[in-house]
C-alpha cells in the first residue's frame, strides 16, 4: 500500500529525476536532493525556472525566499524557511496522516506526538479536539512548530510544550501514571537528545514502542509510528506495533504524485492502529 495525498494546493512535485526533485512551494520553486530517485527527468525545461537549489550541501539561490514564506494544507498554516539540512520545514507526504489523524480522533482526548519537529501532526490533533502534547530534543524545532501553531489559530491551552529526549520523557510519563488516547512518533534513523543522549532507530525504536503502550488508556484511539530510513520496511514498522499492541494494523509507505508524469516519489514508511 502507498498512499499519496491528493489535496495539496500550496505544495506541488513538478518533476523528478536524476537524484533530485523540482517542487513548487507556494509561488516558489526549487531543487533538492533524494537518493531514491535513481531514474530520469521527465522534462528538462521545467528544470530552468528553479528559484533555488539545493548541491553540495549548500543552498544556491538565483531568488531569494519570500519574507513571510508560507503555505497552508487545510486549517494547517506553517512558516518555511531553507535549513541547512536542505528541508523546508515541512514534509508534504504528511498530509495523509495530518487528514487520518483528524477522521480517528474525538473530542476531549489526549495525544503525545514524540520527534514532532515543526508540529504538523501536533496541530491536527489540536484542530481535531485533542490536547496534544509536543515532544522534541530541538530548541528551533520547537519554537517552530510553536510559531506553526499560532499562524494556524490553536489556542495556547491545547498543547503542552516540552523539549526533552522522546525515551527518557516517555519514562518519566509512566512513573508520574500519565495516559494518551493517541501516540505518535515519528522517529529519525540517528539523532541525540537534550543531553546528547544517542538515538539509534534499530536499536531503540522497539523499546520506545513498549514503553508507549504503558502510556496508552484504557480505551486508546490510535498509535501512529512514520520513519524515513530506506533500509527498514514498512512490513517491519507493523510487525513491531503488531507485537507489541497484540493487535492488527494497517502499514505501507507514504509517497509525492509528480505532476509532468504522474510518478510518484516514495517518501517514508508507516504503520498504525486505530480503535
Amino acid at each position: 500500500m502507498i498512499l499519496v495525498p491528493a489535496d495539496w494546493q500550496d505544495y506541488e512535485l513538478i518533476d523528478t529525476g536524476e537524484g533530485e526533485k523540482l517542487e513548487r512551494w507556494g509561488q516558489y520553486v526549487m531543487v533538492r536532493p533524494d537518493p531514491r530517485i535513481i531514474w530520469g527527468k521527465g522534462n528538462q525545461g521545467l528544470w530552468t525556472k528553479a528559484d533555488a537549489v539545493f548541491r553540495n550541501d549548500k543552498w544556491e539561490f538565483k531568488t531569494k525566499p519570500p519574507e513571510k514564506w508560507q503555505v497552508t494544507y487545510g486549517q494547517l498554516r506553517f512558516a518555511l524557511r531553507p535549513t541547512d539540512f536542505k528541508h523546508t520545514g515541512v514534509f508534504p507526504e504528511q498530509a495523509v496522516n495530518w487528514s487520518w489523524i483528524g477522521e480517528v480522533l474525538r473530542e476531549k482526548c489526549s495525544v503525545l506526538n514524540l520527534f514532532a519537529y515543526t508540529g504538523g501532526a501536533t496541530m491536527a490533533a489540536a484542530l481535531a479536539g485533542a490536547q496534544a502534547t509536543h515532544v522534541d530534543s530541538s530548541k528551533p524545532a520547537m519554537s517552530w512548530a510553536a510559531q506553526n501553531a499560532s499562524l494556524t489559530g490553536i489556542p495556547k491551552d491545547k498543547i503542552r510544550w516540552i523539549c526533552d529526549d522522546a525515551l527518557k520523557f516517555v519514562q518519566r510519563e509512566i512513573k508520574r501514571g500519565a495516559k494518551y488516547d493517541g501516540i505518535i512518533m515519528d522517529p529519525p534513523r540517528f539523532g541525540r537528545g537534550t543531553s546528547g543522549e544517542v538515538w539509534k532507530l534499530e536499536e531503540h525504536l522497539p523499546k520506545l514502542v513498549r514503553a508507549c503502550k504503558e502510556l496508552l488508556s484504557p480505551a486508546p484511539i490510535f498509535f501512529l509510528i512514520n520513519a524515513y530510513t530506506a533500509d527498514l520496511s514498512s512490513v517491519a514498522l507493523g510487525n513491531l506495533l503488531a507485537d507489541v499492541l497484540g493487535k492488527e494494523v494497517e502499514q505501507g509507505e507514504l509517497g509525492v504524485k509528480e505532476s509532468s508524469r504522474g510518478r510518484i516519489l516514495p517518501a517514508g514508511i508507516f504503520a498504525r492502529w486505530k480503535n
